[in-house]
């Protein structure tokens, strides 16, 4: 593909996917978060294997970013569980900037395991029918 068709490709993407944000919902955009994440750590997995150092670093740094965004999410205040969402975020991020540096693909799958775990028990929540948002 061309520059100039991939530069038009990327654009139609952004648009696309700032209109989902923008349509979702709480509970939708946890989702899109924990998928953007596992997406992210997976292109960085894959660009491990090419040795494209570059690409790997930004997919991670965008992963990170993500994760910061969910635990930005929570309400502390709410009990136990959002307090352990939040050691787990924590964890999560800290094995994926340690993975970086020691460009060791273990933590990224570990990460991405706790990630992948948080996000079927996520989705797997009941929705209140006032507010659409899962019922926490």
């Amino acid at each position: 593909m061309s520059p100039a068709m991939q530069g038009k490709v990327s654009a139609y993407q952004s648009v696309a996917a700032h209109g989902v944000v923008a349509a979702a919902d709480p509970h939708r955009l946890i989702l899109l978060l924990l998928d953007g994440a596992l997406s992210r750590i997976a292109q960085a997995r894959a660009c491990n294997e090419r040795a494209q150092r570059h690409d790997r670093n930004r997919h991670l740094e965008r992963a990170v970013a993500m994760v910061g965004e969910l635990r930005a999410s929570l309400d502390l205040t709410q009990g136990p569980l959002a307090r352990n969402l939040d050691d787990l975020y924590e964890f999560v991020s800290r094995q994926l900037l340690l993975g970086q540096l020691s460009n060791d693909p273990q933590m990224l799958g570990g990460a991405a395991s706790i990630l992948q775990e948080i996000r079927m028990a996520w989705a797997a929540l009941p929705l209140t029918p006032s507010t659409g948002c899962a019922a926490v």
